[in-house]
């Protein structure tokens, strides 16, 4: 291989790094930064990346440089690609999570997780920190939607107080997504997916609040919730005990979809929090042989659910094959597309528009 004249160096963008040196592309996956096909990595520089996993940018740098003069990836040490996480006596309630924002829909089938997954790449696009708390505990999708299937990690915490049992209290470690977004989910708590999870809305609840403030999350620009669709206990329970930001409503072209929607539009405005946006998803399809948008479900019905709401529309998601394929097969953050950086944009406007106290959230 001959050899390149190329500097890199922390700043080095990461997508223009490998298209000049293609090796690179292997080198930053045995660290983890999966740049290849990744909607994120690939728009990062290498220290920005290797923040956003939780590494040290100089051991990359090194294998880097190594491999543009060699050819080959270098042999690198467990410690170096292992992301650095607060250890569990370390934490003492100290994780700060700048905002959360649960997204909500009142009816099922909507695409409420898909819409959740499509506003945390946008995020992480614009290089933040973001967890994603699946919220729908007898429903989850988040783990299947990121190809992730390996049981979370339990540890005791040793400063909280013990069971009544005389158990130690659990401390979860959030599953890390390919491009670091930092996820919790029923799923992820046994090895089986099709694990039926036969629980009573108390015991729901409880989980809930459990991944909120048991779990070792990083500190967080951005925490998205993924609701179960309905007006009871799980979104009552965020709402009512976690501040949140405001919420984001999702919904379809379809009049029984809209009603329901309203319902949760209902819920919001009674418990007097504010609602972010509404994103109309399966608003039409484009033919790609012809370019003719197709209204499939009927006309929009976004701008009446947006006024009812009080709140801006933030984007018509148009029903695309290739986001459902990808999504299918656990690959959603290759998804390289304009309405990631659209919704986050319009998200990050709302928060913006409605602040809050400025006090980040800690976890207790």
């Amino acid at each position: 291989m001959p050899h390149i004249e190329l500097e890199i160096t922390p700043q080095s963008n990461i997508n223009e790094l490998v298209s000049q040196l293609p090796i690179a592309a292997d080198v930053l996956g045995r660290f983890g930064l999966h740049c290849a096909g990744c909607g994120v990595n690939k728009y990062e520089t290498i220290e920005q990346g290797a923040k956003a996993h939780g590494l040290r940018s100089e051991p990359i740098i090194a294998a880097l440089a190594q491999a543009r003069l060699s050819g080959f990836v270098p042999t690198i040490s467990t410690e170096d690609r292992t992301p650095l996480r607060r250890a569990p006596g370390e934490f003492k309630g100290k994780a700060k999570i700048a905002h959360v924002v649960p997204v909500m829909s009142g009816k099922g089938g909507v695409g409420k997780s898909l819409v959740t997954a499509l506003l945390a790449l946008g995020l992480r696009r614009r290089n933040l920190r973001v967890g994603i708390l699946d919220g729908d505990i007898t429903g989850p999708s988040i783990p299947k939607l990121f190809g992730l299937s390996k049981p979370l990690v339990i540890e005791a915490d040793p400063n909280a107080p013990r069971t009544a049992q005389g158990n130690p209290q659990p401390l979860m470690i959030p599953a890390q997504s390919r491009s670091a977004i930092e996820i919790v989910s029923s799923n992820l708590l046994t090895d089986k997916e099709d694990t039926a999870m036969i629980w009573r809305g108390p015991i729901l609840s409880g989980v809930i609040r459990q991944f909120y403030e048991q779990v070792l999350w990083s500190d967080l620009d951005y925490l998205l919730i993924d609701l179960p669709p309905g007006t009871s206990d799980a979104p009552l329970t965020v709402l009512q005990s976690l501040a949140v930001d405001g919420v984001v409503l999702v919904t379809m072209p379809q009049a029984l979809a809209t009603m329901i929607v309203r319902k949760a539009a209902n819920l919001v405005h009674q418990l007097r929090k504010p609602i972010l946006g509404v994103v109309e998803n399966m608003s039409y399809f484009i033919a790609p042989d012809t370019g003719i948008k197709y209204e499939i479900f009927g006309p929009s019905y976004a701008d009446r659910v947006a006024e009812l709401a009080r709140a801006p529309v933030l984007a018509r998601l148009p029903i695309d094959p290739k986001k459902a394929l990808l999504a299918d097969e656990g690959r959603i953050e290759e998804i390289d597309d304009p309405v990631c950086d659209e919704l986050a944009a319009a998200l990050l406007a709302s928060v913006e528009a409605h602040p809050k106290p400025k006090e980040t959230i800690s976890i207790i």
